[in-house]
């Protein structure tokens, strides 16, 4: 029987395996789907299936550099246990290296890394390690210098928190201070031409109706706005911020003094933007144990 891609594709949503598992096991079957489907389970490849609907908000933050690019991957597990884990460790770094060569996550999730692609060498880890585990995002930054920054380090080049900031200009150290920098401070924009309209107009709304409330004149009220807006471009953007290691000068002010342009920056923090649940560490390391 031949084995067309729509089967391939329907086993491994049922099961979660990886498409080159999923095609031998079909091709093992005879194209027979509930015995491909046994074939998995009795091979181990098909336990990521059962872990597929748990949250995995931990995990790290791998970052690399190839000359004037850089790329930031997340890579998510359930528990802060497998981040530590020198095996996750060792995935994260070999797909965070793999994504210089690549421009996006799914062409990332198709590399391949010694003969598998990356999606399949997720699905082993899971069905190994026990845990669910996503390979979230992957951001990209190119320019005349690119400099990472890595906080709370698991291990070289990943963490909690990876930076990237490119510049214009020969770096002399100043990068790796305005990148942190950038970790400390989570600024939304590199500059006000950079925010999304959507957050600035949010942002005048709540001004202007925090304004009436005064009773002041309307001429009053508007003269208000424009300094509370001004105040409120300064605290989010990069290039408007003070600067964390000299707070007399703006991150603007510090790369001129420096002799660079800052032309870009990714911040990426560990499960920023998912819905975590709760446990307590007991359950937690129980979960762990259990598999």
């Amino acid at each position: 029987m031949a084995i067309t891609a729509q089967m391939v594709k329907e086993l491994r949503e049922t099961t979660g395996a990886g498409m080159m598992d999923a095609k031998k096991a079909l091709t093992e079957t005879g194209g027979d789907m509930e015995a491909a489907q046994d074939w998995l389970r009795t091979k181990g490849l098909a336990k990521a299936a059962k872990k597929s609907d748990r949250t995995a908000a931990e995990g790290l933050v791998g970052v690399a550099l190839d000359g004037a690019k850089g790329v930031a991957v997340e890579i998510n597990s359930e528990t802060d246990f497998v981040a530590k884990n020198a095996e996750f460790q060792a995935m994260v770094r070999n797909i965070t290296e793999a994504a210089l060569s690549v421009g996006d996550l799914e062409a990332l999730k198709k590399t391949e890394i010694g003969g598998k692609p990356v999606e399949t060498l997720l699905t082993d880890a899971i069905a190994k390690i026990g845990e669910n585990m996503t390979l979230r995002r992957m951001d990209v930054l190119t320019g005349e210098t690119v400099v990472s920054y890595v906080h709370n380090a698991a291990a070289e080049g990943m963490g909690k928190i990876g930076v990237l900031v490119a510049l214009k200009g020969a770096d002399n150290g100043i990068g790796r201070q305005i990148a942190m920098h950038v970790a400390a401070t989570n600024p939304a924009s590199l500059s006000e031409d950079d925010l999304d309209p959507a957050l600035v107009e949010r942002e005048k709304t709540v001004l202007t109706e925090q304004a009436r409330e005064s009773g002041k004149p309307e001429a009053v009220i508007e003269k208000m706005i424009v300094g509370r807006m001004k105040k409120f471009f300064e605290e989010v953007t990069l290039l408007g911020q003070k600067f964390v290691i000299n707070p007399d000068l703006t991150v603007a002010d510090a790369a001129k003094e420096a002799g660079v342009e800052i032309t870009g920056f990714v911040r990426m923090a560990v499960g920023e933007g998912i819905e975590k649940k709760d446990e307590d560490f007991a359950a937690e390391v129980a979960k762990t144990l259990a598999g």
